[in-house]
């Protein structure tokens, strides 16, 4: 039995070269599948995993001795890279530091943003952990000014469409069914937002994307676990401020392109391929502005 996603349904396959192992053990601690015993100071195959192999890979990233190798869930041994050395990863001090800079930029300068920095937003976002392998995290690049400003016109026309989702009578007859709390969003913050994004569209005023130069769209299929979006685009916004870019989420066009004939057609005419549960877009470019202060936030509770 392997745990499907939309990219494979088949479980990965564990290759062990008997020879090179020297039963240390290293790979039977790490799978978390229980797909690996040791018998008689040998690596060998479980009776009983949990799932079949998912090709996490841990096994064949720890073994000292190259005794194992994983094929398929789109992993094979030519993935396998040295890790840098230690002293040349950012300290927690740096790290810090990086996230104190960064403010969520929505002014930016007419300067594109190259595809070699495109790229390497790319590889950074791609190590982010995902919930079962191999990632079921989609992405979306509107990689000028122009694709981006025609993505946002495109989408305050969806969002013309659906405007009895916000309308009076629809949020009296839903309240009794979402509750109070549901209520109070849509009429204090998503039928503002509805107003905002097309009446200014409607004068050339562009306050969905904010005329970003690049805007990165991730978001998930049918089988992908909810967050690994959000993680990935999380890795990314951290690698474009590292890039010297300002960037900003925006959680505000997701949940308005998952319904309905305007939204599918909206979805396929940029090639987004699912409906997903959560995703996010993050726009980037090189800040117009510079802050010289920052803010300290709080989260709403922490229990010790």
């Amino acid at each position: 039995m392997a745990i499907p996603t939309s990219r494979t349904k088949e479980k990965a396959e564990i290759v062990i070269n008997c020879e090179k192992c020297h039963g240390c053990g290293l790979c039977v601690s790490v799978c978390k599948d229980f797909g690996l015993q040791i018998v008689d100071n040998k690596v060998m195959l479980a009776e009983n995993p949990l799932f079949g192999c998912i090709a996490c890979g841990h096994c064949m990233a720890i073994c000292p001795n190259g005794a194992i190798e994983i094929h398929g869930r789109e992993l094979s041994p030519a993935d396998l890279f040295e890790l840098p050395p230690r002293e040349t990863a950012s300290s927690y001090l740096q790290l810090l530091n990086l996230l104190k800079l960064r403010r969520s930029i929505r002014e930016f300068t007419e300067e594109p943003v190259g595809n070699d920095i495109i790229d390497k937003i790319l590889a950074a976002s791609t190590t982010a952990p995902m919930g079962i392998p191999p990632s079921d995290v989609h992405i979306v690049v509107l990689n000028s000014r122009e694709k981006v400003r025609n993505f946002s016109e495109d989408f305050c026309a969806c969002l013309e469409s659906s405007k009895w989702f916000v309308s009076g009578w629809f949020l009296a007859l839903m309240r009794p069914f979402w509750g109070k709390s549901n209520d109070e969003l849509f009429r204090r913050f998503i039928r503002p937002v509805f107003q905002i994004y097309i009446g200014n569209m409607s004068k050339g005023i562009d306050l969905v994307t904010y005329d970003a130069p690049l805007a990165i769209y991730f978001y998930g299929s049918p089988f992908a676990d909810p967050a690994d979006p959000l993680v990935a685009a999380t890795y990314a916004m951290v690698a474009g401020e590292s890039l010297g870019l300002g960037t900003c989420m925006l959680g505000g066009i997701h949940p308005f392109i998952q319904f309905g004939q305007k939204s599918e057609k909206l979805r396929r005419k940029y090639g987004i391929k699912y409906k997903s549960r959560e995703g996010i877009f993050v726009i980037f470019g090189y800040p117009k502005v510079k802050y010289s202060k920052g803010l300290r936030r709080t989260f709403a509770s922490v229990q010790l």
